[in-house]
């Protein structure tokens, strides 16, 4: 049987899966033509991470898929539920990307409050120039020991931002309208670990008393940070988006960051990805990746791994 990786996979994906029998197709097909290459290539099984989409077009044009599978969390590129009427199994990696993600949400802190996005655009223009005048400018910074991480959606990867937070000695909040109690356990080297308990509570009050917060939910049909949102937060806030553009407003963003409401933001997804606004990627106080959340080797060989366990199970 033959896999279609549309958005690549990883060596020992690959190996877990031919050693199970079956075919890896690695090539990149263009979004318009991954029906008519699965049909004339009798592709049992459409593996994708975040950029080709798998929607009903592609669906009941191929009868012969088996398996849909998505390298991460969120499957809203692809239309689950009807893949699902057609008989077609529908397969993510939940588990496999937490700590990648948790990791470059505290890149992004980290990076805000010692302003080193700024920093790193700057000193190669002005370093031997005005090192003095850049000292100054950057002389502000702010500890995150101590400080109170608000977390939007206290799932697995709220979890793992959760766990850092507190080894670095923060306060954690959450807001999650499914998890009302969380258990977090923190593990270190030698096999010691500490448990606290995280109880859910609302956003609004999650708004007001956070310090920096961080959003960890699926695409929305609205958004969870806009205007009246911003309003009642702190002065000085720090907002890290790691999960989906569009859950914040970026016209309203934009606008705290330029009266100082906002202090910095975090993002590595985009209301209008793949091509964001100049204002976003322009402006001195945003952090900015392109999507890379679970782009790390570790979350990727991860990924491949599950993806192919499950596949075998499902096919074999």
């Amino acid at each position: 049987m033959k896999v279609l990786a549309n958005d690549g996979i990883s060596k020992s994906g690959i190996l877990a899966l031919e050693k199970g029998g079956f075919e890896v197709i690695t090539t990149k097909v263009a979004q318009e033509q991954v029906a008519n290459f699965v049909n004339e290539n009798n592709v049992s099984v459409v593996l994708v991470r975040s950029a080709t989409k798998v929607r009903k077009d592609i669906i009941d044009a191929c009868p012969g898929l088996k398996i849909i599978g998505r390298g991460g969390v969120g499957m809203d590129n692809i239309d689950v539920d009807y893949a699902k009427s057609k008989g077609i199994h529908v397969i993510n990696t939940p588990a496999s990307s937490s700590e990648s993600v948790a990791e470059l949400v505290f890149g992004h802190l980290f990076s805000g409050v010692r302003f080193l996005h700024d920093s790193n655009r700057n000193m190669p223009l002005e370093g031997d120039t005005n090192f003095d005048g850049l000292k100054k400018a950057y002389a502000n910074g702010i500890e995150l020991r101590g400080k109170t991480l608000g977390i939007v959606g206290i799932g697995r990867i709220g979890q793992a931002t959760a766990k850092m937070a507190l080894g670095l000695g923060m306060k954690v909040i959450a807001a999650d309208s499914f998890i009302p109690t969380v258990d977090i356990k923190v593990e270190f080297f030698d096999g010691q670990s500490i448990t606290t308990t995280i109880v859910s509570q609302s956003l609004e009050s999650l708004f007001k008393e956070a310090d920096f917060i961080t959003l960890h939910v699926p695409a929305q049909d609205g958004y969870i940070i806009g205007e009246k949102e911003l309003a009642i937060m702190k002065d000085g806030v720090g907002i890290v988006n790691c999960a989906r553009g569009g859950v914040i407003d970026e016209v309203a963003l934009v606008k705290a960051l330029d009266s100082g409401k906002v202090a910095f933001a975090g993002l590595d997804v985009f209301e209008s990805e793949p091509k964001p606004e100049m204002t976003i990627l322009m402006h001195t106080k945003i952090s900015l990746t392109p999507h890379i959340g679970a782009a790390t080797g570790e979350a990727q060989d991860r990924i491949g791994t599950e993806l192919a366990s499950q596949i075998i199970t499902l096919l074999s």
